[in-house]
């Protein structure tokens, strides 16, 4: 683990209490946390304060269904903001294609193929036919 005085990397504020979380393992050195947490909720859920920072993430009760499109319990993995938004365009469109999504989106075709495969591996969506005269199925 990097210290504060290395300039780069991840440090624990509290060793101990890093220690403990390790040891119950519900955490992990491995820097990747912030990715991940960006990555399932985007970007919004942190809050830069003058000498802090604030991260807010969203809890979801079990029992409680049909909230947003893709926050769904069992086997499938929680949407990020921009999966969703990927999933609703579908929705409105099964026809739409990777790179009209890519438009619609503003973001480039790798990170819609990127999306798109996690989608289709965690059984959100499935392409029937053939990729140029096919469709998008949503699987609820």
């Amino acid at each position: 683990m990097k210290t504060p005085d290395s300039g780069c990397g991840t440090w624990a504020v509290n060793q101990k209490l890093s220690d403990i979380f390790l040891q119950l393992r519900i955490s992990e050195r491995s820097g990747r946390g912030v990715p991940k947490i960006i990555d399932t909720y985007g970007k919004d859920v942190f809050d830069f304060r003058e000498n802090s920072i604030a991260v807010n993430i969203p809890f979801n009760w079990i029992n409680k269904l049909g909230d947003n499109v893709g926050n769904k319990v069992g086997n499938k993995k929680l949407l990020n903001p921009r999966r969703k938004q990927i999933l609703e365009e579908i929705r409105n469109n099964p026809n739409v294609t990777q790179a009209q999504l890519s438009i619609i989106i503003g973001i480039g075709l790798t990170a819609i193929e990127n999306n798109i495969r996690f989608l289709k591996e965690n059984r959100y969506i499935e392409r029937v036919g053939s990729n140029k005269t096919g469709y998008w199925k949503i699987k609820e």
